[in-house]
């Protein structure tokens, strides 16, 4: 499944036109759909899309354009040793944008409906997870407060109180070529959105400037090229047997360095 960090429902594959449907709730003696005016369906705001045949609608639709519609109702969830029931998800019927890559989605947001609050009572609406470091590998998601975490390098997440769904943290400084910009921490106290489903790292302007000033006078050796849609800071590297790209870092609070892969990846 999608784990996705910027959005609270849940949902798997459910008698999906798609035709790849994982589960189907008429053989699970466990599942229960939700009325069109229960409490669960009135709590889905504006991810409710109204009613069919008595039972509640739900509409995710993600930043890129993908989406997702379905009956919202519960069933037992098992992970790993333990289990939760009366887990709310969605039981997608139509999904676009999602090809046939994925089994559904798992919301971590920080909503009512996200897997984080609804596991509250026993994992205190704590996780952390570490992302594989290529394709071949594999990382980890954990449910709960870490007790140890001398292995890696951490940085706080908190919570935005103008929308609860979201996660930030705290960017404290940029490194260009292993110099640290001369941008004031200030432009960066209001956090940063963290969200496991968005490609796209976006600056306040004063960091960007910074930032492309930066990385130009890193790659003046080479011609510079047209910009390409919203890449602006572009070059042509024609004839090159080696080209070398100034490193660029991203420290967090806490210490931890972030740095860029070369490919954007």
């Amino acid at each position: 499944m999608v784990v996705d960090t910027g959005s609270d429902v849940s949902w798997v594959r459910c008698n999906s036109k798609s035709g790849l449907a994982l589960f189907d709730p008429s053989n699970s003696t466990t599942y229960t759909s939700f009325s069109c005016d229960s409490a669960a369906c009135t709590q889905l705001g504006v991810e409710g899309n109204g009613c069919s045949n008595s039972q509640c609608q739900y509409m995710v639709q993600y930043a890129d354009g993908s989406n997702t519609t379905g009956i919202y109702g519960s069933d037992t969830l098992a992970l790993g040793s333990m289990t939760v029931k009366d887990f709310q998800f969605g039981c997608s019927r139509v999904e676009e944008g999602f090809g046939d890559w994925t089994d559904g989605l798992m919301g971590l947001g920080g909503n009512a409906q996200s897997l984080v609050s609804q596991t509250e009572e026993t994992y205190g609406k704590a996780f952390s997870y570490c992302l594989p470091a290529s394709f071949g590998s594999s990382g980890f998601l954990t449910l709960g407060a870490q007790t140890s975490t001398s292995e890696f390098a951490t940085t706080g997440m908190f919570r935005s109180k103008q929308s609860p769904t979201y996660y930030a943290v705290l960017l404290q400084g940029i490194r260009v070529g292993g110099s640290q910009l001369s941008v004031p921490s200030s432009i960066f106290s209001a956090g940063s959105v963290m969200d496991s489903g968005t490609i796209i790292t976006r600056l306040p302007p004063t960091a960007y400037d910074a930032l492309k000033t930066a990385f130009k006078e890193g790659m003046k050796q080479y011609p510079q090229a047209p910009p390409t849609s919203i890449l602006d800071t572009c070059f042509d590297f024609s004839g090159q047997d080696n080209v070398t790209i100034p490193t660029v870092a991203l420290v967090f609070d806490g210490g931890a360095v972030v740095d860029l892969d070369t490919t954007g990846s």
